[in-house]
């Protein structure tokens, strides 16, 4: 959770044509208003200093002003206010009946120039959409990917999917009546990008919404419900496994074959992959290799998401399934009631919106899981995964 003790030592003040906050001592005499005790306060804060200059940072800067302009805030059905803030934070046209403001390109430049904003309002919402905007296909959302600035990274983990155009490739290609799991993105791999950034080209007639959850938030309710377990998890670590076919598979949600995964079809080479991810392999007799991942922790804490404490695994999704497994690291059972209750919490935490033609929705990977309900053809959404 978020470090109280700067909030006895600072308070928000205000100045004649301020545009942010002015942070200044709690009172008006004493040990806070002399230099020793202020360098003091920074010192021992100064993460927390720098979350409160990356939140703010788009509002004292000239580059500001086009946004403002550009994005008006919107809102959407199942949007909710978690901690103060709205979730998704809603950006659409200011005017939406000019073509200037609503086409890809206007997008595109308004992104590529104001890039610390927009990194300043996914931090500080977690989940960002982009509603109303002239997007049509991957090839101008690969534009719209790239206006953002953040570098790529390739995705590795179970789910089927097909590279499309640039930065672009499919969503879980698993069958759409099959629901998957909450999880945030290759969150057991050492190497995990901080945002995930999905575009909606075809919406489902019915169903297949992207319902995320504020991690943090899952956190806090399993803690006041299962105290001890949560740190007893958190100290032993998890253990899990996932077995991996030879060649892809659409018929699963975690079809993805261990050749496409890795990229090889040669198995020493695929070892040294894997290794290099922090996973072991277990080759097995038709040729299908078992992934053993752990220990992994329960939940960390994000000194850059206001110190958060997130629920950052994959219990849920792969305890006691089919090709999957999740135990404690010592090789004990976790407790069903404990994943059943986490599972209840996870969907009671929720935010969800029916997709539209055109949306984009930026998640925080680091602050949010985001899972895919069950839908009727056709849907078909577009992902890139970003550093």
């Amino acid at each position: 959770m978020e470090d109280t003790s700067k909030d006895d030592q600072f308070i928000a003040d205000e100045c004649k044509d301020q545009k942010k906050k002015d942070a200044t001592p709690s009172k008006e005499s004493g040990s806070n208003n002399d230099h020793q005790a202020l360098m003091a306060a920074l010192n021992a804060n100064r993460e927390w200093l720098q979350t409160k200059v990356s939140v703010n940072n788009a509002l004292v800067t000239e580059s500001t002003s086009q946004p403002i302009n550009f994005f008006s805030v919107g809102e959407c059905e199942g949007q909710k206010t978690v901690d103060g803030e709205q979730m998704p934070l809603v950006l659409t046209p200011s005017t939406a009946d000019e073509k200037d403001q609503t086409s890809h390109e206007a997008l595109v430049a308004a992104l590529r120039a104001n890039r610390e904003w927009l990194q300043s309002k996914v931090i500080a919402n977690s989940a960002v959409l982009l509603r109303g905007f002239d997007v049509r296909d991957a090839v101008e959302f690969d534009a719209v990917v790239d206006a953002m600035g953040w570098p790529d990274i390739r995705y590795v983990g179970p789910a089927p999917r097909t590279h499309v155009h640039g930065r672009v490739w499919t969503a879980n290609e698993g069958p759409l009546e099959q629901f998957v799991y909450f999880h945030h993105e290759m969150v057991l791999i050492k190497e995990f990008p901080e945002k995930i950034i999905l575009f909606c080209e075809v919406p489902p007639p019915e169903g297949g919404e992207t319902p995320f959850v504020p991690s943090f938030r899952v956190t806090e309710r399993a803690l006041e419900e299962f105290p001890e377990m949560v740190e007893e998890l958190d100290g032993k670590g998890l253990r899990y496994t996932l077995t991996a076919l030879s060649k892809n598979d659409t018929k699963s949600m975690r079809g993805r074959g261990w050749e496409d995964a890795f990229g090889t079809s040669d198995k020493a080479e695929a070892e040294k992959r894997a290794k290099a991810l922090g996973m072991d392999l277990e080759w097995l007799p038709d040729g299908n290799v078992k992934t053993i991942l752990g220990p992994r922790t329960l939940t960390r804490v994000f000194p850059s998401r206001r110190g958060r404490r997130m629920w950052f695994n994959t219990v849920v999704g792969m305890h006691g399934k089919e090709v999957s497994s999740a135990m404690v690291a010592d090789g004990s059972e976790i407790p069903t009631n404990f994943v059943q209750r986490i599972g209840e919490i996870l969907e009671e935490e929720s935010i969800q919106f029916r997709w539209r033609r055109g949306d984009i929705l930026i998640l925080d990977n680091i602050a949010t899981l985001h899972a895919r309900r069950p839908s009727l053809p056709p849907r078909r959404i577009l992902v890139a995964t970003c550093k």
